[in-house]
């Protein structure tokens, strides 16, 4: 028996759009759609274990029933750019599963299914399972085909048989079509009788049968009015049944064969699953038993070094010290690969560490080094004692410079189809997961010089690319240093309070029992509240609170959900913050205890450089980027960051509005430059634009609505977005957005010319030369365009304030070294700059820091910087 599994496409992913909160990656890519599209298709294959699989999407606007009537789907929304952006990715998921997809112009994609399962029943050898969530399909459902209806949610569903459907309806499959014909149908426009709903529609077909027995037998309708509206809009009532009619003889050019479901492209979805950051999906996915296979290489004639001699340390040398644990602040060095004119040589770590020789080249600054991932390994050196100085060239950083969206984690990555390069990935080396292990020292060696002799290879090619890109300046003077500072401030760490970060988790602990028991005593019982389905019943079952959602265990009690039932009774209040509680006690309280390292007593966090498309550093290891501070009680784990001496501060600083700042530099609005020159505040001037009021006139809520539209310009936001934000309609979402333009001329202007340049052009740059390639700019697909758009506004302006912080953290440590300050740059976080400040050394501080901060680059408008110092961070604030 074969089993075809047809996916009506546009509805699951509309699904799965409005069932999930809006979630993007790294890359600024909304992925909320895809990641609830995936979820049903694994479902499916786990569950269903289809023999043949379809996908079917809808072509375009426009289909055969237009012609019939022109206000069809007439009155629908139009489709957020957010999920619009996410259907071209759908069909590379689609690719990578090995799943067939199609789509037909004229038709829908219910046509599609309707045609194919049609066919497919007319061999008994077949049997057909439909998944949607549009209930059109029911009058699909017969013996061989059956249909399964989302029902709340995305992976919950109803299956359909004709039990079911004589269940539900008492009618039969084929009298959905005069159901609808009869009620018509809202959400595709189509009129049906006024006044006639589903109640009404199913008395007429179980006595009359079908629309035409209705009429033939008019006479015999019971009821005045019903008679009467009936005979008033019999063409509607003919009109809604074609309308409802799916076809079952599309033009559908695709075999079953074609259909044929095959083994997915592990390395292709593993990909996509990375690039989407679908961690929790990966495991879901790998195929059983799968050997890794390991390209056979040519064994290179290297030296395993006993005793370091001054000879092998020729100038330059391409460096590569192993740390095979990605926090590298634990984990031990493998070895050192050091590739030059002289040969090739492999130094174990102990005969590094002790050589006097190694150390004296190692510390020496005129020795020029080549490495990839600079920071990494200068850092990993330090932890052993040795001080890595004379970096001149960083693989990494030049790769990631010249187009970030590329895989940058390996020397592999950038070496990969370059003539005369043959290097390994370290998952082939080690293994992955469970099998990772540190292969004999001799296949190691022979792995680490590979990687040496490709960073070695590859720097002119990369050079000569940076120049040509007018980005030579941007490496050589901006992230070349920045990543010896990064690597000094991961070294030094920050120092915790142990004891404090212990009591808080004590104070966090007593409030979660009261917390706990005022929630008992709101529910009028004890029950398990981190259990969903026992929190479930007490809202749901026994207090009786409104089902908004249920999941396949019971009622769905996620954060979205009980944010929608919060004016509904005051326990919900409570939960959410009992959650609250509970995750800063988890994450951020026993997460910080288990990082601090054991030798130092500090934290010693990761500053990632070359990852993210913008520019922006990020924090891993801990984040320490991330650490709540809207709650209180978050705000409070600040206190645990404090100084290493005893007579010093923390000092922070941070810009004042950089992005909006930058974006009035750039797009030279005469209106907003004039705002921040006169230092007005600019979410109430901008207040005073939108809503046409005076400035004592702008009330919080205005202030409120100005600064989610500030704010959302920068981003590209769309009226869906804002709308969601501000919890507004999309049409007065759409008003405000179109009131900020017309006071920001200079904006829009911006928003236009730079969209043209980048289709021109193929990418944007921020304003110290940083690039971002958007091929999809061009493209006919509008959803891949729409997307590309959205990030040409955005990015030369969350780059450049990017751009300007990291700057003004190279000048600042320059200027502390010049001046022989004791002070240090302890941490990055986001626009905020954190210091540790000896008290000799406040007042010198107080002024260069803003100085050097304010001045780091020169835009039309002032930078301002706002500082404050403390005994803690919290106090910093």
């Amino acid at each position: 028996m074969n089993k075809l599994v047809l996916v009506d496409g546009n509805s699951i992913a509309y699904r799965a759009f409005f069932a999930l909160p809006l979630l993007n990656n790294e890359k600024g890519i909304y992925t909320n759609a895809v990641y609830g599209f995936t979820t049903m298709l694994l479902k499916i294959l786990e569950e269903e274990k289809p023999s043949h699989m379809l996908v079917a999407f809808d072509a375009g606007k426009t289909t055969f029933r237009h012609k019939t009537f022109k206000e069809y789907k007439g009155k629908r929304e139009k489709t957020p750019p957010e999920l619009s952006e996410q259907l071209p990715v759908m069909r590379d998921l689609l690719k990578a599963f090995n799943i067939a997809y199609f789509e037909v112009e004229n038709y829908e994609a219910d046509d599609i299914i309707g045609t194919l399962s049609s066919e497919a029943s007319k061999d008994d050898d077949w049997e057909v399972k439909i998944f949607s969530g549009d209930k059109d399909l029911l009058q699909l459902v017969s013996d061989q085909v059956h249909v399964a209806l989302s029902r709340k949610g995305i992976t919950n569903v109803d299956t359909y048989d004709l039990a079911f459907v004589d269940e539900k309806y008492g009618i039969t499959p084929k009298q959905i079509i005069d159901m609808k014909g009869l009620m018509g149908d809202s959400s595709d426009n189509i009129p049906g009788v006024p006044g006639v709903g589903e109640k009404t529609a199913l008395k007429l077909l179980k006595e009359f049968e079908t629309i035409e027995g209705v009429y033939e037998s008019i006479d015999k309708v019971s009821g005045k009015k019903l008679k009467e509206k009936l005979e008033d809009n019999k063409d509607s009532a003919f009109m809604s049944k074609q309308l409802a009619t799916i076809e079952l003889n599309a033009p559908v050019d695709i075999s079953f064969d074609e259909m044929k479901l095959q083994d997915p492209n592990y390395n292709s979805l593993l990909s996509l699953f990375k690039e989407l950051e679908f961690s929790s999906l990966i495991e879901r996915i790998s195929p059983e038993n799968e050997e890794e296979m390991q390209e056979e290489l040519e064994e290179l004639d290297i030296s395993i070094v006993e005793n370091v001699e001054e000879g092998m340390l020729q100038n330059p040398s391409s460096v590569v010290v192993e740390v095979l644990d990605e926090n590298y602040h634990l984990g031990d060095i493998l070895g050192l690969a050091i590739v030059n004119s002289s040969g090739y040589y492999f130094i174990p770590t102990g005969v590094a560490k002790d050589s006097k020789v190694f150390k004296a080249w190692a510390e020496d600054n005129t020795k020029e080094k080549w490495l990839f991932g600079a920071k990494r390994n200068v850092v990993a050196l330090a932890w052993q004692g040795v001080e890595l100085n004379g970096v001149t060239f960083d693989s990494q950083i030049a790769s990631y410079l010249i187009d970030p969206s590329s895989n940058f984690h390996e020397i592999a990555d950038i070496a990969k189809g370059k003539k005369g390069i043959s290097v390994q990935t370290d998952e082939n080396v080690y293994g992955k997961g469970k099998k990772r292990k540190i292969p004999e020292e001799k296949i190691l060696a022979q792995h680490l010089i590979r990687k040496a002799i490709a960073i070695h290879e590859l720097k002119n090619d990369l050079e000569k690319k940076l120049e040509i890109n007018n980005q030579y300046k941007l490496f050589e003077e901006l992230e070349m240093p920045l990543s010896i500072v990064l690597g000094r401030m991961e070294r030094n760490g920050v120092s915790v309070d142990k004891q404090e970060l212990k009591e808080m988790g004590e104070v966090l602990s007593e409030k979660l029992q009261l917390t706990e028991k005022k929630i008992h005593d709101l529910a009028g019982t004890d029950f398990n509240i981190n259990s969903p389905k026992q929190l479930g019943e007490i809202l749901f079952e026994k207090l009786n609170l409104p089902v908004i959602k249920k999941t396949k265990t019971g009622y769905s009690t996620s954060a979205d959900i009980l944010e929608k039932l919060q004016d509904k009774h005051e326990i919900i209040d409570k939960i959410l913050h009992y959650r609250q509680l509970g995750k800063l006690k988890s994450t951020y309280i026993e997460g910080l205890l288990k990082v601090i390292h054991p030798n130092t007593e500090k934290i010693h966090t990761i500053f990632n450089q070359a990852l993210t498309q913008t520019g922006r550093l990020s924090s891993t290891e801990p984040n320490l980027q991330n650490i709540p501070i809207r709650l209180e009680e978050g705000r409070k784990i600040r206190h645990a960051f404090i100084p290493e001496s005893k007579n010093a501060v923390i000092f922070a600083a941070d810009y004042s509005q950089i992005e909006l700042r930058v974006l009035a530099h750039i797009s030279k609005d005469e209106e907003l430059i004039k705002a921040f020159k006169e230092d007005m505040d600019i979410h109430t001037k901008t207040a005073m634009d939108v809503f046409h009021v005076a400035e004592d006139d702008v009330t919080s809520q205005m202030r409120r609505t100005a600064k989610a539209v500030n704010f959302g310009i920068v981003y590209g936001i769309s009226d869906f977005g804002l709308s969601q934000n501000l919890g507004i309609t999309r049409k007065e979402a759409k008003k405000f957005i179109e009131r900020y333009f017309e006071s920001y001329p200079g904006v829009k202007d911006y928003m236009e010319s730079i969209v043209d340049e980048a289709r021109e052009a193929g990418y944007v740059t921020t304003m110290l030369q940083r690039r971002r390639y958007l091929p999809e700019i061009t493209s006919r697909n509008f959803n891949l365009r729409s997307f590309a758009e959205r990030t040409a506004m955005n990015t030369p302006i969350q780059g450049s304030a990017a751009d300007i912080i990291k700057k003004a953290m190279v000048q600042m440590a320059e200027e502390m070294e010049n001046n022989n300050l004791q002070s240090r740059l302890l941490l990055q976080v986001h626009d905020e700059l954190v210091f540790e400040v000896v008290e000799e050394e406040l007042e010198v501080m107080k002024k260069l820091v803003p100085k050097i901060m304010e001045n780091a680059v020169e835009l039309n408008v002032p930078l301002k910087v706002d500082f404050s110092y403390g005994s803690t961070w919290y106090d910093a604030k």
